[in-house]
Protein backbone atom coordinates (compact mmCIF):
# COMPACT_ATOMS: atom_id res chain seq x y z
CA UNK A 1 0.00 0.00 0.00
CA UNK A 2 1.76 3.49 -1.09
CA UNK A 3 1.98 5.98 1.73
CA UNK A 4 0.76 8.58 -0.19
CA UNK A 5 -2.96 8.88 -1.28
CA UNK A 6 -3.32 10.57 -3.98
CA UNK A 7 -7.12 11.70 -5.75
CA UNK A 8 -9.03 11.77 -9.24
CA UNK A 9 -9.97 15.10 -10.05
CA UNK A 10 -11.83 15.90 -13.62
CA UNK A 11 -10.74 19.20 -16.23
CA UNK A 12 -11.35 20.18 -19.47
CA UNK A 13 -9.03 22.30 -21.20
CA UNK A 14 -7.72 21.81 -24.75
CA UNK A 15 -4.70 19.02 -23.64
CA UNK A 16 -7.34 17.68 -20.72
CA UNK A 17 -9.26 15.06 -21.92
CA UNK A 18 -12.58 15.02 -20.64
CA UNK A 19 -14.67 12.45 -19.10
CA UNK A 20 -15.93 11.25 -22.54
CA UNK A 21 -12.59 11.66 -24.30
CA UNK A 22 -9.62 8.69 -24.44
CA UNK A 23 -6.83 9.02 -21.94
CA UNK A 24 -3.27 9.68 -24.19
CA UNK A 25 -0.97 6.73 -24.42
CA UNK A 26 2.72 8.28 -22.66
CA UNK A 27 6.03 7.69 -24.22
CA UNK A 28 9.15 8.69 -22.01
CA UNK A 29 12.61 8.18 -23.65
CA UNK A 30 15.27 8.81 -21.15
CA UNK A 31 18.70 8.35 -22.43
CA UNK A 32 21.83 8.36 -20.15
CA UNK A 33 24.55 10.70 -20.17
CA UNK A 34 23.25 12.32 -23.26
CA UNK A 35 24.95 15.95 -23.77
CA UNK A 36 22.95 18.96 -24.71
CA UNK A 37 24.84 19.41 -28.00
CA UNK A 38 24.28 15.99 -28.77
CA UNK A 39 21.21 15.73 -31.30
CA UNK A 40 21.25 17.66 -34.59
CA UNK A 41 17.91 19.16 -33.86
CA UNK A 42 20.15 21.40 -30.78
CA UNK A 43 23.22 21.67 -32.91
CA UNK A 44 25.55 18.66 -32.63
CA UNK A 45 28.13 19.04 -35.68
CA UNK A 46 28.47 16.09 -37.00
CA UNK A 47 25.74 13.53 -34.55
CA UNK A 48 22.76 13.04 -37.03
CA UNK A 49 19.39 11.81 -35.55
CA UNK A 50 16.74 12.52 -37.48
CA UNK A 51 14.00 10.68 -35.67
CA UNK A 52 13.92 12.18 -32.47
CA UNK A 53 14.54 15.34 -34.55
CA UNK A 54 11.12 14.46 -36.34
CA UNK A 55 9.37 14.80 -32.78
CA UNK A 56 11.15 18.14 -32.44
CA UNK A 57 9.93 19.56 -35.75
CA UNK A 58 6.04 17.43 -35.44
CA UNK A 59 5.94 18.91 -31.70
CA UNK A 60 7.83 21.32 -29.67
CA UNK A 61 12.37 21.53 -28.67
CA UNK A 62 12.28 22.71 -25.17
CA UNK A 63 15.67 24.83 -24.85
CA UNK A 64 15.94 25.69 -20.99
CA UNK A 65 14.70 21.70 -19.66
CA UNK A 66 16.67 20.39 -16.78
CA UNK A 67 17.29 16.92 -15.28
CA UNK A 68 16.75 17.79 -11.63
CA UNK A 69 19.79 16.14 -10.27
CA UNK A 70 23.44 15.67 -11.66
CA UNK A 71 24.37 11.92 -12.10
CA UNK A 72 22.22 8.64 -12.62
CA UNK A 73 19.74 7.79 -9.21
CA UNK A 74 18.77 10.80 -8.14
CA UNK A 75 17.95 12.12 -11.25
CA UNK A 76 16.14 9.13 -11.94
CA UNK A 77 14.41 9.45 -8.73
CA UNK A 78 12.92 12.96 -9.25
CA UNK A 79 11.49 11.71 -12.53
CA UNK A 80 9.36 9.52 -11.26
CA UNK A 81 8.30 10.85 -8.11
CA UNK A 82 8.45 14.69 -9.24
CA UNK A 83 10.66 15.34 -6.04
CA UNK A 84 13.99 17.04 -5.67
CA UNK A 85 16.82 14.62 -4.14
CA UNK A 86 17.06 15.37 -0.47
CA UNK A 87 12.67 15.22 0.11
CA UNK A 88 12.79 11.45 -0.85
CA UNK A 89 15.99 11.03 0.89
CA UNK A 90 18.07 9.71 -2.66
CA UNK A 91 21.89 9.01 -2.91
CA UNK A 92 23.30 10.74 -5.87
CA UNK A 93 24.21 7.09 -7.39
CA UNK A 94 23.22 3.49 -6.30
CA UNK A 95 25.56 0.67 -7.09
CA UNK A 96 24.78 -3.04 -7.70
CA UNK A 97 23.05 -4.62 -4.43
CA UNK A 98 22.38 -1.21 -2.68
CA UNK A 99 21.00 -1.20 0.37
CA UNK A 100 19.14 2.25 -0.04
CA UNK A 101 16.73 2.41 -2.99
CA UNK A 102 13.77 5.06 -3.91
CA UNK A 103 10.85 3.83 -1.11
CA UNK A 104 8.54 1.63 -2.88
CA UNK A 105 6.43 3.66 -1.18
CA UNK A 106 6.96 6.79 -2.92
CA UNK A 107 4.31 7.41 -5.63
CA UNK A 108 5.62 7.08 -9.24
CA UNK A 109 4.28 8.42 -12.41
CA UNK A 110 4.02 4.83 -12.87
CA UNK A 111 1.57 4.33 -9.92
CA UNK A 112 -0.25 7.75 -10.87
CA UNK A 113 -0.99 6.12 -14.29
CA UNK A 114 -1.91 2.34 -13.45
CA UNK A 115 -4.36 4.49 -11.24
CA UNK A 116 -6.44 5.33 -13.95
CA UNK A 117 -6.41 2.06 -16.14
CA UNK A 118 -3.15 2.30 -17.83
CA UNK A 119 -0.76 -0.64 -18.48
CA UNK A 120 2.96 0.06 -17.80
CA UNK A 121 6.20 -0.73 -18.85
CA UNK A 122 9.73 -0.19 -17.91
CA UNK A 123 12.15 -0.58 -20.73
CA UNK A 124 15.86 -0.60 -20.19
CA UNK A 125 17.94 1.07 -17.12
CA UNK A 126 16.03 1.53 -13.65
CA UNK A 127 18.67 2.46 -11.22
CA UNK A 128 16.87 2.67 -7.78
CA UNK A 129 17.01 -0.48 -6.50
CA UNK A 130 17.46 -3.89 -7.97
CA UNK A 131 16.18 -5.35 -4.20
CA UNK A 132 12.99 -7.50 -5.24
CA UNK A 133 10.96 -4.68 -3.26
CA UNK A 134 12.61 -1.98 -4.87
CA UNK A 135 12.46 -2.92 -8.68
CA UNK A 136 10.30 -1.51 -11.13
CA UNK A 137 7.25 -3.84 -10.84
CA UNK A 138 6.99 -2.78 -7.25
CA UNK A 139 7.14 0.80 -8.32
CA UNK A 140 3.91 0.71 -10.28
CA UNK A 141 5.34 -0.80 -14.00
CA UNK A 142 3.14 -3.95 -15.11
CA UNK A 143 6.51 -5.45 -16.95
CA UNK A 144 9.88 -4.65 -16.75
CA UNK A 145 12.54 -6.07 -18.84
CA UNK A 146 16.07 -3.95 -18.38
CA UNK A 147 19.40 -3.25 -16.46
CA UNK A 148 18.99 -2.16 -13.32
CA UNK A 149 22.06 -0.09 -12.58
CA UNK A 150 24.10 1.48 -14.62
CA UNK A 151 26.69 -0.77 -17.73
CA UNK A 152 29.79 0.03 -16.16
CA UNK A 153 28.87 -1.35 -12.84
CA UNK A 154 29.22 -5.11 -11.69
CA UNK A 155 32.79 -5.47 -12.84
CA UNK A 156 35.47 -7.01 -11.79
CA UNK A 157 37.73 -5.13 -9.02
CA UNK A 158 41.09 -3.53 -10.67
CA UNK A 159 39.01 -3.04 -14.02
CA UNK A 160 38.18 0.34 -14.90
CA UNK A 161 36.44 2.80 -17.15
CA UNK A 162 39.24 5.06 -18.38
CA UNK A 163 39.42 6.00 -22.10
CA UNK A 164 41.98 3.62 -22.49
CA UNK A 165 40.17 0.68 -21.13
CA UNK A 166 36.69 2.37 -23.22
CA UNK A 167 39.01 2.40 -26.26
CA UNK A 168 39.96 -1.28 -25.72
CA UNK A 169 36.40 -2.39 -24.98
CA UNK A 170 35.07 -0.60 -28.03
CA UNK A 171 37.10 -2.50 -30.56
CA UNK A 172 37.09 -6.20 -29.02
CA UNK A 173 33.08 -5.66 -28.84
CA UNK A 174 33.41 -6.75 -25.51
CA UNK A 175 34.12 -6.67 -21.72
CA UNK A 176 35.79 -9.62 -19.78
CA UNK A 177 35.52 -7.99 -16.53
CA UNK A 178 31.95 -7.56 -16.83
CA UNK A 179 29.11 -9.62 -14.83
CA UNK A 180 25.57 -7.25 -14.95
CA UNK A 181 22.39 -9.11 -14.67
CA UNK A 182 19.27 -8.66 -17.20
CA UNK A 183 15.97 -8.69 -15.47
CA UNK A 184 12.49 -9.54 -16.59
CA UNK A 185 10.14 -8.15 -13.94
CA UNK A 186 12.17 -9.94 -10.93
CA UNK A 187 14.11 -12.65 -12.43
CA UNK A 188 17.45 -12.38 -14.22
CA UNK A 189 17.42 -14.19 -17.13
CA UNK A 190 21.22 -13.26 -18.38
CA UNK A 191 24.41 -12.62 -16.85
CA UNK A 192 26.38 -11.15 -17.99
CA UNK A 193 24.65 -9.11 -20.62
CA UNK A 194 25.22 -8.95 -24.16
CA UNK A 195 25.59 -5.19 -24.58
CA UNK A 196 26.25 -5.33 -28.59
CA UNK A 197 22.83 -6.43 -28.78
CA UNK A 198 20.91 -4.32 -25.82
CA UNK A 199 19.61 -1.45 -27.72
CA UNK A 200 18.22 -3.56 -30.64
CA UNK A 201 16.71 -5.50 -27.68
CA UNK A 202 14.83 -2.77 -25.97
CA UNK A 203 13.66 -1.85 -29.13
CA UNK A 204 12.12 -5.28 -30.01
CA UNK A 205 10.59 -5.07 -26.43
CA UNK A 206 9.10 -1.69 -26.95
CA UNK A 207 7.59 -2.50 -30.31
CA UNK A 208 6.04 -5.97 -28.70
CA UNK A 209 4.48 -4.06 -25.67
CA UNK A 210 2.77 -1.34 -28.13
CA UNK A 211 2.33 -3.86 -30.62
CA UNK A 212 0.08 -5.98 -27.55
CA UNK A 213 -1.38 -2.54 -26.10
CA UNK A 214 -2.37 -1.48 -30.01
CA UNK A 215 -6.11 -0.78 -30.07
CA UNK A 216 -8.74 -3.14 -31.55
CA UNK A 217 -10.24 -0.73 -33.40
CA UNK A 218 -7.72 1.45 -34.83
CA UNK A 219 -9.87 4.27 -34.98
CA UNK A 220 -11.75 3.86 -32.08
CA UNK A 221 -9.97 5.13 -29.40
CA UNK A 222 -12.20 3.78 -26.45
CA UNK A 223 -11.46 0.07 -27.22
CA UNK A 224 -8.46 0.25 -25.92
CA UNK A 225 -6.65 0.87 -22.64
CA UNK A 226 -4.13 3.05 -22.38
CA UNK A 227 -0.43 2.39 -21.87
CA UNK A 228 2.47 4.50 -20.68
CA UNK A 229 6.30 3.22 -21.78
CA UNK A 230 8.89 4.39 -19.84
CA UNK A 231 12.16 3.33 -22.13
CA UNK A 232 15.49 4.39 -20.38
CA UNK A 233 18.51 3.03 -22.79
CA UNK A 234 21.51 2.56 -20.83
CA UNK A 235 23.75 4.49 -23.21
CA UNK A 236 25.16 6.57 -24.25
CA UNK A 237 27.03 5.84 -20.36
CA UNK A 238 29.62 3.59 -20.83
CA UNK A 239 31.65 1.22 -21.95
CA UNK A 240 29.40 2.32 -25.71
CA UNK A 241 27.91 -0.53 -27.99
CA UNK A 242 26.61 -0.95 -30.80
CA UNK A 243 25.32 -3.76 -33.15
CA UNK A 244 27.22 -5.13 -35.64
CA UNK A 245 25.97 -3.80 -38.44
CA UNK A 246 26.69 -0.28 -37.10
CA UNK A 247 30.18 -1.25 -36.09
CA UNK A 248 33.16 0.95 -36.62
CA UNK A 249 36.62 -0.09 -35.02
CA UNK A 250 37.47 3.39 -34.10
CA UNK A 251 36.58 4.12 -30.83
CA UNK A 252 36.48 7.89 -31.91
CA UNK A 253 33.45 7.35 -34.10
CA UNK A 254 32.05 5.26 -30.63
CA UNK A 255 29.33 8.16 -29.20
CA UNK A 256 28.36 8.94 -32.75
CA UNK A 257 27.49 5.92 -33.34
CA UNK A 258 25.83 4.81 -30.71
CA UNK A 259 23.47 8.07 -30.44
CA UNK A 260 22.62 6.93 -33.91
CA UNK A 261 21.61 3.71 -33.04
CA UNK A 262 18.96 4.81 -30.43
CA UNK A 263 17.89 7.36 -32.43
CA UNK A 264 17.08 4.62 -35.26
CA UNK A 265 14.96 2.84 -32.53
CA UNK A 266 13.41 5.88 -31.74
CA UNK A 267 12.35 5.64 -35.19
CA UNK A 268 10.96 2.63 -34.72
CA UNK A 269 8.92 3.37 -32.34
CA UNK A 270 7.26 6.39 -34.02
CA UNK A 271 6.76 4.37 -37.34
CA UNK A 272 4.91 2.15 -35.89
CA UNK A 273 2.54 4.29 -34.13
CA UNK A 274 1.93 5.58 -37.14
CA UNK A 275 1.26 2.20 -38.92
CA UNK A 276 -1.15 1.55 -35.98
CA UNK A 277 -2.39 5.30 -36.26
CA UNK A 278 -2.18 6.15 -32.62
CA UNK A 279 0.41 8.39 -33.16
CA UNK A 280 -2.16 11.43 -32.42
CA UNK A 281 -3.17 10.15 -29.09
CA UNK A 282 0.50 9.42 -27.89
CA UNK A 283 2.14 12.41 -25.82
CA UNK A 284 6.09 11.54 -27.24
CA UNK A 285 8.93 12.71 -24.28
CA UNK A 286 12.45 12.58 -25.54
CA UNK A 287 15.31 13.87 -22.74
CA UNK A 288 18.20 13.03 -20.81
CA UNK A 289 19.38 11.65 -17.20
CA UNK A 290 22.05 14.53 -16.63
CA UNK A 291 24.56 16.58 -18.60
CA UNK A 292 27.56 14.71 -20.78
CA UNK A 293 30.33 12.40 -18.81
CA UNK A 294 33.08 14.64 -20.20
CA UNK A 295 35.69 12.66 -17.81
CA UNK A 296 35.39 9.78 -20.63
CA UNK A 297 37.02 12.10 -23.62
CA UNK A 298 35.45 10.75 -26.63
CA UNK A 299 33.19 8.36 -25.50
CA UNK A 300 31.58 11.10 -23.88
CA UNK A 301 29.29 13.89 -25.09
CA UNK A 302 29.15 17.28 -25.70
CA UNK A 303 27.12 19.94 -23.73
CA UNK A 304 28.33 23.02 -26.02
CA UNK A 305 27.45 25.93 -25.66
CA UNK A 306 26.91 25.36 -22.01
CA UNK A 307 29.81 25.40 -19.40
CA UNK A 308 30.88 22.02 -17.93
CA UNK A 309 28.91 18.47 -17.45
CA UNK A 310 27.78 15.57 -15.54
CA UNK A 311 28.33 15.61 -11.96
CA UNK A 312 27.97 19.40 -11.90
CA UNK A 313 25.31 22.05 -11.21
CA UNK A 314 26.61 24.11 -13.55
CA UNK A 315 23.88 24.25 -16.83
CA UNK A 316 25.84 21.44 -18.73
CA UNK A 317 25.67 19.20 -15.66
CA UNK A 318 21.75 19.51 -15.66
CA UNK A 319 20.62 21.66 -18.52
CA UNK A 320 19.47 18.84 -21.25
CA UNK A 321 17.71 18.55 -24.68
CA UNK A 322 14.20 17.86 -24.83
CA UNK A 323 11.73 17.66 -27.39
CA UNK A 324 7.96 16.69 -26.71
CA UNK A 325 5.14 15.95 -29.73
CA UNK A 326 1.35 15.49 -29.37
CA UNK A 327 0.01 15.51 -32.55
CA UNK A 328 -2.94 18.63 -32.84
CA UNK A 329 -2.35 19.46 -28.57
CA UNK A 330 1.70 20.21 -29.41
CA UNK A 331 1.92 22.72 -31.78
CA UNK A 332 4.44 21.50 -34.41
CA UNK A 333 7.66 23.27 -35.14
CA UNK A 334 7.80 25.24 -31.79
CA UNK A 335 10.50 26.22 -29.51
CA UNK A 336 10.19 26.65 -25.44
CA UNK A 337 12.45 29.07 -23.96
CA UNK A 338 10.79 28.47 -20.93
CA UNK A 339 12.39 26.79 -18.08
CA UNK A 340 10.82 23.74 -17.26
CA UNK A 341 12.26 19.86 -15.98
CA UNK A 342 11.89 16.32 -15.38
CA UNK A 343 9.82 17.10 -11.92
CA UNK A 344 7.16 18.62 -13.64
CA UNK A 345 6.13 15.59 -15.88
CA UNK A 346 4.25 14.06 -13.17
CA UNK A 347 1.93 16.64 -11.99
CA UNK A 348 2.09 17.93 -15.96
CA UNK A 349 0.86 14.16 -16.93
CA UNK A 350 -1.47 13.84 -13.32
CA UNK A 351 -3.63 17.24 -14.89
CA UNK A 352 -3.58 15.21 -18.40
CA UNK A 353 -4.84 12.59 -17.36
CA UNK A 354 -7.23 14.02 -14.38
CA UNK A 355 -4.90 12.83 -11.65
CA UNK A 356 -3.98 15.08 -8.67
CA UNK A 357 -1.47 14.02 -6.37
CA UNK A 358 -1.38 15.98 -3.56
CA UNK A 359 0.60 19.20 -4.34
CA UNK A 360 2.41 20.05 -1.35
CA UNK A 361 4.50 16.46 -1.26
CA UNK A 362 5.93 17.12 -4.27
CA UNK A 363 7.97 19.66 -6.19
CA UNK A 364 7.34 19.42 -9.36
CA UNK A 365 4.99 22.28 -11.33
CA UNK A 366 2.48 22.11 -13.81
CA UNK A 367 3.18 22.97 -17.08
CA UNK A 368 0.46 22.43 -19.35
CA UNK A 369 0.37 25.86 -20.03
CA UNK A 370 3.82 25.54 -22.02
CA UNK A 371 2.59 22.65 -23.98
CA UNK A 372 -0.40 24.88 -24.73
CA UNK A 373 1.74 27.80 -25.48
CA UNK A 374 5.16 27.53 -25.40
CA UNK A 375 5.96 31.31 -25.27
CA UNK A 376 3.54 31.36 -21.81
CA UNK A 377 5.29 32.00 -18.36
CA UNK A 378 7.03 29.31 -16.51
CA UNK A 379 5.33 28.45 -13.00
CA UNK A 380 9.67 28.33 -12.20
CA UNK A 381 9.52 32.04 -12.77
CA UNK A 382 7.82 32.99 -9.02
CA UNK A 383 8.51 29.77 -7.53
CA UNK A 384 11.99 29.04 -8.40
CA UNK A 385 14.16 25.51 -10.15
CA UNK A 386 16.43 24.05 -7.76
CA UNK A 387 19.96 22.55 -8.39
CA UNK A 388 20.62 20.37 -5.92
CA UNK A 389 23.96 18.30 -4.96
CA UNK A 390 24.30 15.68 -2.28
CA UNK A 391 22.02 17.28 -0.62
CA UNK A 392 22.90 20.87 -0.53
CA UNK A 393 21.48 22.86 -2.89
CA UNK A 394 23.64 24.48 -4.95
CA UNK A 395 22.08 27.04 -7.16
CA UNK A 396 18.55 28.41 -7.96
CA UNK A 397 17.19 29.80 -11.06
CA UNK A 398 14.15 32.09 -11.20
CA UNK A 399 13.71 33.99 -14.41
CA UNK A 400 16.78 34.82 -16.22
CA UNK A 401 18.96 34.86 -13.34
CA UNK A 402 20.77 31.74 -12.12
CA UNK A 403 22.70 32.03 -8.59
CA UNK A 404 25.10 29.27 -7.89
CA UNK A 405 26.16 29.22 -4.06
CA UNK A 406 28.50 26.21 -4.68
CA UNK A 407 28.89 23.05 -2.54
CA UNK A 408 29.07 23.06 1.04
CA UNK A 409 32.52 22.76 2.68
CA UNK A 410 33.50 18.86 2.76
CA UNK A 411 36.15 17.24 4.75
CA UNK A 412 39.37 15.85 2.49
CA UNK A 413 39.07 11.76 3.96
CA UNK A 414 42.82 11.46 3.08
CA UNK A 415 44.14 14.80 4.69
CA UNK A 416 41.97 15.49 6.76
CA UNK A 417 41.38 19.46 5.44
CA UNK A 418 38.20 21.41 4.90
CA UNK A 419 37.52 22.64 1.81
CA UNK A 420 36.30 26.23 1.43
CA UNK A 421 32.67 27.10 -0.26
CA UNK A 422 32.80 28.99 -3.55
CA UNK A 423 32.31 32.39 -3.48
CA UNK A 424 28.77 33.42 -5.16
CA UNK A 425 28.02 33.15 -9.02
CA UNK A 426 25.25 34.86 -10.72
CA UNK A 427 24.53 34.73 -14.25
CA UNK A 428 21.84 35.92 -17.08
CA UNK A 429 21.36 32.88 -18.70
CA UNK A 430 19.05 34.41 -21.30
CA UNK A 431 22.48 36.64 -22.33
CA UNK A 432 25.08 34.35 -20.93
CA UNK A 433 24.06 30.53 -21.03
CA UNK A 434 27.91 29.53 -20.85
CA UNK A 435 27.78 30.96 -17.67
CA UNK A 436 31.02 32.62 -18.31
CA UNK A 437 30.47 36.18 -16.87
CA UNK A 438 30.00 36.79 -12.94
CA UNK A 439 27.80 39.81 -12.26
CA UNK A 440 27.28 39.31 -8.05
CA UNK A 441 29.02 42.58 -7.60
CA UNK A 442 27.16 44.60 -9.99
CA UNK A 443 23.69 43.12 -8.97
CA UNK A 444 24.09 42.39 -5.29
CA UNK A 445 20.22 42.69 -4.83
CA UNK A 446 19.40 39.63 -7.32
CA UNK A 447 22.16 38.06 -4.89
CA UNK A 448 20.41 38.30 -1.87
CA UNK A 449 16.77 37.95 -2.94
CA UNK A 450 18.08 34.69 -4.75
CA UNK A 451 19.65 33.72 -1.58
CA UNK A 452 16.31 34.29 0.55
CA UNK A 453 14.22 32.09 -1.92
CA UNK A 454 16.60 29.34 -1.87
CA UNK A 455 17.18 28.75 1.90
CA UNK A 456 13.64 29.21 2.39
CA UNK A 457 12.83 26.46 -0.22
CA UNK A 458 15.10 24.31 0.85
CA UNK A 459 14.20 25.06 4.76
CA UNK A 460 10.56 24.02 3.93
CA UNK A 461 11.29 20.99 1.45
CA UNK A 462 13.95 18.76 4.19
CA UNK A 463 11.87 19.38 7.56
CA UNK A 464 8.92 17.79 5.15
CA UNK A 465 11.97 15.07 3.76
CA UNK A 466 11.02 11.35 3.18
CA UNK A 467 12.70 8.47 4.19
CA UNK A 468 14.89 5.85 1.62
CA UNK A 469 14.02 2.80 1.53
CA UNK A 470 16.54 0.86 3.60
CA UNK A 471 17.52 -3.02 3.23
CA UNK A 472 15.31 -4.38 6.28
CA UNK A 473 12.76 -2.29 6.24
CA UNK A 474 8.96 -4.48 6.28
Amino acid sequence: MKRRSFCLLFFASMLIPSTAEVLPNIIIFYADDQGYQDLSCFGSPNIKTPNIDRIAKEGCRFTDFYSAYCVCSASRAALMTGCYQPRISMPGVLGPHSKVALHPDEVTIADLLQSRGYATQCVGKWHLGDHSDTLPTSQGFDHYFGYPYSNDMARKKGFGNNPADLDRIWKEKNWPAYNGELYRDEKVIEQPVNQTTLTDRYGEECLKFITRKARTHKTDYKQQKPFFLYYANSMPHVPLFVNDERFDPDPKVAYKLTIEHIDAVVGKILDLLDELEIAENTLVIYTSDNGPWLSKNHHGGSALPLRAGKGTTYEGGMRVPCVMRWPGKIQAGTTCRQVASTIDLLPTIASLIGATPPQEEIDGLDITTLLQDPKAASPHDKVGFFYYRNNTPEAIRMGKWKLRLGGAPRKNRKTGKVSRRQPPELYNLEEDMSESRNLTSAKPEIVAKLTRVLNAYDGNLKANARPAWKAGDK
